[in-house]
């Protein structure tokens, strides 16, 4: 078995993940970087029994995916009532009580294949962004091991009855709560900067005279 993985750069749970298919997989690719990064060239080129995008910096393109002789999978860090970008912080700004993590088949629009997994956790009144993050980074690992053993074992996917509940969430929606008004209440500010402050990263922000003004914190 042939296996190729996109992942980003110094992301938690990924020493797992490129252990776990190097010692279970005859060939193995890995395609390691940031999303300031072009796709590597080389991914152009191969093509494989199984592609992995795991908190991928990339989307992949049609013309790597149509290259898999079996399955594109993709592991998302949200559950299926959260598809694409900014999972997190919509679940926390909209007071979710039960969160969780996604396998799927890709196709070229992001977080719409056929789901094959899904694993769901408690998310807690009191978790910030940090929190839920840590909480879905193992969510996700025991995902994939659930997966990919699964998939290796008996040369199949799993079977699994969820299916998206709504279209991608995008980067404007995300800009968007993350975007403090004057005439806003003072909860509503308050669930915005909880849903949208993540340490040395930038989070809400507010205009005023032409000038933005950006809440962080550094840790």
């Amino acid at each position: 078995m042939k296996a190729v993985l996109f992942v980003k750069k110094n992301k938690p749970t990924i020493a797992s993940v490129i252990k776990y298919l190097h010692n279970n997989c005859e060939e193995f690719i890995l395609y390691e970087g940031e999303r300031c990064n072009d796709l590597p060239k080389e991914a152009y080129r191969s093509s494989q029994d199984i592609l992995i995008s795991y908190i991928s910096p990339w989307i992949i393109p049609g013309s790597i995916l149509n290259k898999t002789k079996l399955w594109n999978i993709n592991f998302h860090p949200g559950p299926p009532e959260y598809p694409g970008i900014g999972c997190l912080n919509f679940a926390i700004y909209n007071e979710e009580e039960i969160y969780g993590v996604t396998a799927h088949l890709m196709e070229e629009k992001v977080d719409r294949g056929r789901i094959i997994g899904v694993k769901r956790f408690l998310l807690l009144e009191s978790d910030s962004v940090i929190d839920l993050s840590v909480k879905s980074y193992e969510a996700m690992l025991s995902l994939f091991f659930e997966v990919m053993d699964f998939v290796l074992k008996k040369n199949s996917l799993p079977v699994c009855n969820e299916a998206w509940k709504r279209k991608p969430y995008t980067r404007k929606e995300l800009e968007e709560l993350c975007r403090i008004k004057p005439d806003m209440s003072e909860e509503e500010v308050k669930r915005r900067l909880k849903a949208t402050t993540y340490p040395n990263m930038p989070g809400a922000y507010l205009e005023l005279f032409g000038y933005r003004f950006e809440y962080n914190v550094d840790r």
